[in-house]
């Protein structure tokens, strides 16, 4: 590996040092209906996040509020010692990528079919803290 290319993991490695993740695969709930919900959240502070999904009507906010706490989780065991509340954390960036789609067929008047997408996502949350 060349200077330039350690350098660039080694910056890589310092900012992924501060962050943590946490991914959902093929949840299945369709696309759209989750970025709703994850643009309600994002840049906002894990307590305030928190808050907005355990109380949303969305059925998919259910399942982001635990992705969330998933990634508070991984974030703490990262920094031992150093709880989220003290340390300004923040959901930094929300993806929601489409996922495999199962096809049905539903049956129509005069022997025609209807096509039925039942569609998934994957969703991934990183958490940074603010706190330098």
């Amino acid at each position: 590996m060349g200077a330039r290319k350690r350098n660039a993991a080694e910056a890589r490695k310092e900012v992924m040092s501060k962050t943590a993740i946490a991914k959902l695969n093929d949840c299945p709930t369709s696309p759209r209906k989750m970025r709703l919900v994850a643009d309600i959240i994002r840049g906002k502070d894990v307590v305030s996040a928190l808050n907005i999904l355990k109380f949303s009507s969305k059925e998919a906010s259910g399942r982001m509020e635990k992705l969330l706490r998933s990634a508070i989780a991984n974030w703490e065991e990262k920094n031992e010692g150093s709880r989220a509340e003290e340390s300004g954390l923040y959901v930094s960036e929300v993806k929601v990528d489409s996922a495999r789609m199962l096809k049905r067929i539903q049956p129509a008047p005069q022997g025609r079919a209807h096509r039925i997408r039942k569609r998934s996502n994957h969703v991934t949350i990183i958490v940074d803290s603010l706190k330098k």
